[in-house]
């Protein structure tokens, strides 16, 4: 075992034998096409009697159902198939590397293992894995259900680290002639190409661990941010995934004595860290659409919500907006046929997201019936926004760089902050890892 400070564990990932149809083993995280039960059949189909993570995943369009227990019963009896036929094969201690191309944007990344005792979801939290948006504890118990024992994990989830020298995960990319190819296949339904190789050379893993150690260095960290904890390791993809592996090795953590807690399994957490700074990771911005409220009236009274929470505010209506600069907040909006924009000049919140959302849920306590929906994509909302007592508000793309000032200074962005892709760019399951003794 490679001893470190920073919450990491080098791995024994566990892979289907080389032969495997990789197209058919790969499937798209669950937490996708949740209202497309349509897509999970056509994965199904592709799939047929092939070894699949499809058989050891539960799609969350199906959560909830009333076969959700016959489901999670099957998966359970595929995992020890899979385990007993070999199916499941273990690799020597290291990481992933992973290239994965889809929608024309290639990002890397490197799958290992974090400490939970190192992650705290909760707002304030200083640890070195935070989250970076507001988790939703009640959404932990039904993943908790599919997770609570379970002898193998899979993970979809996705960490970033701010590494702007690219130390990390770049070097690695400059030798994979050096590296024992694991995969290469295309992504079925659209999602792409991927291509993973083990990273097992001590040296290289201790290059690793050395190079992720000295980003929570607390000269070079107070000197972009402050004095402020280190924050390794911020939440990009799967945030209430790793809360439930979370809340399973706490229910684990409770039967073992304080030897056995240093090192059972279930207390790491596969995932795939990814540097913020990856030319192929995009920021996209989500929008709001407020319903049961639009018209002047109903921006005034989002505006008299601002002002009550920030610093100078004013609404324009029609005609050009002073441009957004220092912390000024500039939000355009729509209602109707009335279109303006609301501007913020000294705002309480890191982004104009969080100043947005926090004026929606003081006016959302204010009227019961009304409702935010978040939105993808600038046309929809100028679309949905034209429907009577509705009113639409456009965000600009979060930069990639304000994603760990805001988590240190605020705390957490707010909820639907940015979307790192649409539904076919998110992680494939592809690697397993045993969480029982």
């Amino acid at each position: 075992m490679f001893e470190n400070s920073i919450g990491v564990l080098v791995p024994n990932v566990m892979l289907p034998p080389a032969g495997t149809d990789f197209s058919k083993w790969a499937v798209v995280a669950c937490d996708q096409y949740t209202s497309q039960p349509e897509y999970w059949e056509r994965a199904r189909a592709f799939v047929g009697d092939a070894p699949s993570t499809l058989d050891l995943i539960l799609p969350e369009a199906f959560l909830g159902k009333p076969d959700e227990a016959e489901r999670i019963a099957g998966i359970r009896r595929k995992m020890r198939d899979y385990l007993d036929r070999g199916v499941l094969q273990t690799l020597p201690e290291g990481f992933v590397l992973v290239r994965r191309t889809a929608a024309g944007n290639t990002r890397c990344g490197l799958v290992l293992a974090l400490d939970l005792e190192c992650y705290d979801y909760n707002r304030g939290s200083t640890t070195l894995i935070r989250a970076t948006e507001g988790t939703i504890v009640s959404r932990i118990p039904p993943r908790l259900r599919i997770r609570s024992g379970a002898p193998v994990e899979l993970p979809h989830i996705l960490v970033l680290i701010d590494d702007p020298g690219r130390t990390v995960i770049e070097p690695l990319l400059q030798k994979t002639d050096e590296l024992r190819p694991l995969y290469d296949t295309d992504l079925m339904l659209g999602g792409g190409h991927v291509s993973g190789w083990l990273v097992d050379d001590p040296n290289d893993i201790t290059a690793v661990l050395n190079a992720l150690q000295a980003l929570t260095d607390p000269a070079a960290f107070s000197a972009r941010y402050g004095d402020h904890a280190p924050l390794l390791f911020a939440m990009g993809d799967g945030n209430h995934s790793l809360a439930t592996a979370k809340a399973n090795w706490e229910q684990i953590k409770a039967t073992l004595s304080e030897a056995e807690q240093k090192t059972h399994p279930a207390r790491w957490a596969l995932v795939e860290v990814e540097n913020v700074h990856d030319d192929g990771i995009v920021f996209e911005p989500i929008h709001r659409v407020v319903f049961g409220a639009g018209g002047r009236d109903g921006v005034e009274a989002l505006a008299e919500k601002m002002r009550a929470q920030n610093g100078g505010v004013t609404v324009t209506y029609g005609g050009s907006a002073p441009a957004a600069g220092g912390k000024t907040h500039v939000i355009p909006f729509r209602t109707g046929e009335l279109s303006g924009t609301v501007t913020v000049s000294d705002p309480a919140a890191q982004l104009a997201v969080g100043t947005l959302q926090n004026a929606i849920d003081a006016l959302l306590r204010d009227l019961p019936g009304a409702s935010v929906d978040y939105i993808h994509g600038a046309d929809v909302v100028q679309s949905l926004s034209k429907q009577p007592d509705a009113m639409g508000f456009l965000l600009p793309a979060m930069q990639k760089g304000e994603l760990f000032q805001t988590v240190v200074f605020d705390g957490a962005l707010p909820r639907k902050t940015f979307s790192m892709g649409e539904a076919n760019e998110k992680r494939y399951y592809l690697e397993c890892r045993r969480i029982e003794p």
